[in-house]
């Protein structure tokens, strides 16, 4: 084994106490398998250092400075990263991709995310991942060539029509106000999704969502901050969240369910957060005290 191929390895094995992966041995093995530099380019390169501490530029381009749980940079000035691993690896972990199952990937970037999705799916799995900018989806496209379980996807992810078969996991690589329509409609049942919720600050968490038949169990994984999702925002809806998220912790969001629609007046006491098309359930423990606490106390929701 390589140099190289031994710092890859003892990257992947480094992600599996610090995230930590205890679920799912794939998810190391694909950290492991997928190298890392044909996405970010060539070096030296622009590094931002756990925990985001100041940037720094490689002295050389050895390939080794890539194998750390660190950002690297894709675009400075559009602050447009390649992920902190362990932030993926422990995402992934969350929703529990098993092989051959099929991933809608929402902001797929140059592909090195994609590339390692494809690799817990395995060969009988999917992905298709879109991306956006027209630019970065050239790249991917190349970058993802020795992967062909990966459809790339050029065109704005919740627009574009990936919907044409199910889902079993939806993961969305950009913050978002609310979740687009298609997809929830292409989410099988039992399907997770993945979308941080942020609001205009780029803050907010992590919504988990699965499908269940009809319905849509909600919980949050934890905090973010992350880049904003093309035509993801709805300012009204980003105030809400913002003056929903002052009184809960982000680790620990008391919500429950997700719902599509308005809430009907009956309702109205269960909503946590809610925008054009769609609704988050308070946790009932939530619910009762608020119902019955104090005729001063403050009742009010998002």
């Amino acid at each position: 084994m390589d140099q190289i191929a031994k710092a890859r390895r003892w990257y992947a094995e480094d992600l599996r106490c610090k995230t930590p992966i205890l679920r799912n041995p794939h998810i190391v093995e694909a950290f492991g398998a997928v190298p890392r530099e044909p996405f970010v380019g060539p070096g030296p390169w622009w590094i931002i250092p756990y925990p985001y501490r100041e940037p720094f530029i490689t002295p050389d381009d050895d390939p080794r400075w890539l194998y750390h749980d660190v950002l690297v940079s894709i675009d400075p000035s559009r602050k447009l990263n390649n992920g902190m691993p362990s932030f993926w690896a422990r995402n992934f972990e969350h929703l529990d991709i098993a092989r051959g199952e099929r991933v809608l990937q929402i902001g797929a970037g140059s592909g090195y995310y994609s590339a390692v999705l494809a690799e817990i799916v395995g060969p009988a799995g999917q992905v298709t991942a879109v991306e956006v900018d027209p630019a970065l989806a050239d790249r991917a496209r190349i970058n993802l060539e020795s992967w062909p379980q990966v459809q790339v996807i050029p065109g704005d992810g919740r627009n574009v029509n990936a919907t044409a078969s199910e889902h079993d996991v939806v993961i969305v690589f950009a913050g978002c106000t609310h979740p687009a329509p298609q997809w929830l409609d292409g989410l099988a049942d039992n399907g997770r999704l993945l979308l941080p919720l942020t609001s205009d600050d780029w803050y907010g968490f992590l919504l988990r969502v699965v499908r269940r038949g009809a319905s849509f169990e909600a919980s949050s994984i934890g905090g973010v901050s992350i880049f904003p999702c093309t035509n993801g925002r709805d300012e009204d809806a980003s105030r809400r969240l913002k003056s929903a998220l002052v009184n809960s912790p982000m680790m620990n969001v008391a919500i429950q369910a997700l719902h599509r629609g308005i809430p009907l007046s009956a309702e109205s006491e269960r909503v946590w957060y809610q925008t054009p098309g769609f609704w988050l359930e308070r946790q009932e423990s939530v619910v009762e005290a608020t119902t019955h606490q104090p005729a001063d106390g403050n009742n009010d929701t998002a």
